[in-house]
């Protein structure tokens, strides 16, 4: 196909100016109704939803009347969600530990009663190491007679098991740990059965002398002087 160059116009008049701008009108027109018709398609309800129905004017929202202040803030408030009340444990016991600190005065008065009766002092404080066994045998027959009547006069004694030396017992738990001693090999937890080793001992009561007033108790023995 050959084109006739010489039949395209050389001069630009207002005729050729109006197809021109009828051209761009129709490209401009075609280009919006693509676009209209492209929302419209976007905007389409998917099958199986429904718009919402439109709501009568007599049943506005206008016309509904306003909840009270007390229903309103009844509907704004947040219900408290419901706490489950804590378990209640045990309550835990605490064992308070009171420290008493012992005055000196009876465990002198005591030591001068030994020396008294059974120079007990002297013959702790003697070295016996150069005395033979039967020199050390005499004086300490003196000394235990000494201790054993101090004792019995200030002092009533009694064991604190019953059972004999020897015998086979049983701790329960719970046994009070201040008046038995475990030894030898302990594990687990009580009850305990063993031999009976030692009874032990317990005061029942103490009849110490009254110290008079502005008596010095530190002075355990007072020194002599023979004239």
């Amino acid at each position: 196909m050959n084109i006739d160059l010489s039949l395209i116009p050389d001069t630009f008049d207002a005729v050729h100016a109006g197809l021109a701008a009828t051209v761009i009108g129709l490209l401009f027109l075609q280009i919006l109704f693509l676009t209209v018709a492209f929302i419209a398609v976007y905007r389409k309800p998917s099958p199986g939803k429904t718009l919402p129905e439109e709501i009568p004017a007599s049943e506005s929202i206008a016309a509904k009347p306003l909840p009270s202040a007390a229903q309103a803030a009844r509907i704004e408030a947040p219900q408290p969600a419901l706490e489950q009340a804590p378990e209640k444990s045990a309550p835990v016991q605490i064992k308070t530990v009171v420290v008493k600190e012992a005055t000196p005065d009876a465990a002198l008065q005591l030591l001068g009663l030994l020396q008294k009766e059974a120079r007990f002092i002297d013959f702790i404080q003697e070295n016996v190491s150069q005395y033979s066994d039967t020199d050390i045998g005499a004086a300490a027959r003196v000394v235990h007679e000494g201790c054993r009547k101090v004792l019995r006069q200030h002092f009533e004694l009694a064991p604190v098991r019953t059972e004999s030396e020897g015998s086979r017992i049983t701790l329960s738990k719970g046994f009070d740990a201040s008046r038995i001693r475990l030894t030898g090999n302990i594990v687990g937890e009580a009850p305990f059965t063993g031999n009976l080793v030692h009874r032990g001992w317990k005061a029942t009561q103490i009849k110490l002398p009254k110290i008079t007033e502005g008596h010095d108790v530190s002075i355990i023995a007072t020194a002599e002087v023979e004239l």
